[in-house]
Parts: C-alpha cells; sequence; structure tokens
C-alpha cells in the first residue's frame, strides 16, 4: 500500500506516470528540428519560399512552447490548489495538514488488520449469533405461557451472560495497547 504524504518511494515519478518532457519532447523536438532545417535551407537558397517556410516553422515552435509551458503553469497550480483543498479537508477532519510536498497518488494506512483482528471478529461474530440464538430460545418458551420451561430460560439466559462476557473480553481498547475496554457503564 502507498501512503498519502510524501514519502520516499513516492517523490520520484513512476515509469508509467504523467511526465511532461515526454508528453512534449518528440513534438518540439519535430518543430525544433523543422524550424533550422527551414532556416539553413533559407540561408543557403537565399529565396522568399525558404524564408516563408522557416517563419511558419517558427510560428509553430512558438506556438507549441507556448502550449506546452502554459499546461505546465497550470498543472503546478492545480496541484498547489489540491494541496491547499486536501489541506483544508483535514483540517476539518481532525487531521494534520497535507504537508505542501506531499504526494496525492495513493491512501494513507492508519491501521493495517492483522490476522488476530479477523479471528477476533470472527469470534465476535459467532457470539453476537449464540446471544440470537438464546434470545429466540427465550421468546418461544416464553410464548408458551404458563407451560414454558424455567430451566430452559435459565440456560439461554445465562449462555447470553457467557457470551457477552466473553465478546466484551476480546474487545480491544481504542488505545491500541491490546487491553480490554474498560470503563463505566452509565446506564
Amino acid at each position: 500500500m502507498r501512503t498519502l504524504g510524501s514519502s520516499p518511494s513516492s517523490s520520484k515519478p513512476a515509469r508509467g506516470g504523467f511526465s511532461m518532457f515526454r508528453i512534449s519532447g518528440p513534438g518540439l523536438m519535430v518543430l525544433v528540428t523543422a524550424f533550422i532545417v527551414a532556416v539553413l535551407f533559407a540561408a543557403n537558397q537565399n529565396d522568399v519560399v525558404g524564408w516563408v517556410v522557416a517563419i511558419i516553422a517558427g510560428f509553430w515552435l512558438a506556438l507549441a512552447a507556448f502550449v506546452v509551458f502554459s499546461i505546465q503553469r497550470a498543472a503546478r497550480k492545480a496541484g498547489a490548489r489540491l494541496t491547499e483543498a486536501q489541506s483544508a479537508f483535514n483540517t476539518a477532519t481532525g487531521r494534520a495538514p497535507a504537508p505542501a510536498s506531499a504526494d496525492h497518488g495513493g491512501t494513507r494506512v492508519i491501521y493495517e488488520r492483522s490476522e488476530a483482528d479477523e479471528v477476533r471478529d470472527l469470534k465476535l461474530d459467532h457470539s453476537f449469533k449464540i446471544v440470537q440464538v438464546q434470545v429466540r430460545v427465550v421468546e418461544d418458551e416464553r410464548a408458551k405461557g404458563a407451560s414454558a420451561n424455567q430451566d430452559t430460560i435459565n440456560r439461554a439466559l445465562e449462555t447470553i451472560e457467557i457470551t457477552a462476557t466473553n465478546a466484551r473480553d476480546m474487545i480491544k481498547s481504542s488505545g491500541g495497547s491490546g487491553e480490554p475496554v474498560a470503563g463505566t457503564i452509565i446506564d
């Protein structure tokens, strides 16, 4: 996974990434070559057609350079606005502002789930299913009215209590210390 923000590996552009030089390089090289050839022919031949071709090639070269540099300038401004917007978003959500040289190509890993987390979640899911089944047992027995088996209800309630206690012990505190959740329950 890549992190959002500056990292050593994200400071270098990837081979498949966007590069202004790769887009503008071949096109500008062709125009520069055409301009140089046109000027050389015009100087050697000293005729009007050669100078017209040189002027046209120079015009296209100037236009291409203007477009390339305009796009680069707009890309820098857009990057600055993106950084500004990301900093505003991070400030609004209570995160640290983005650094000025941040790379915005990936995501930031806050917490990576481990296999132990997956197993714990599976156990908690199973505990909740047990509680749901036992609640159904209690409801079925209570629906019978006077002929309800009180031992079945008591066993179901005991199972719910044990399962809830075990599940609560599996929940970790948000501080990441690995301790069970502690605190006061206010009813």
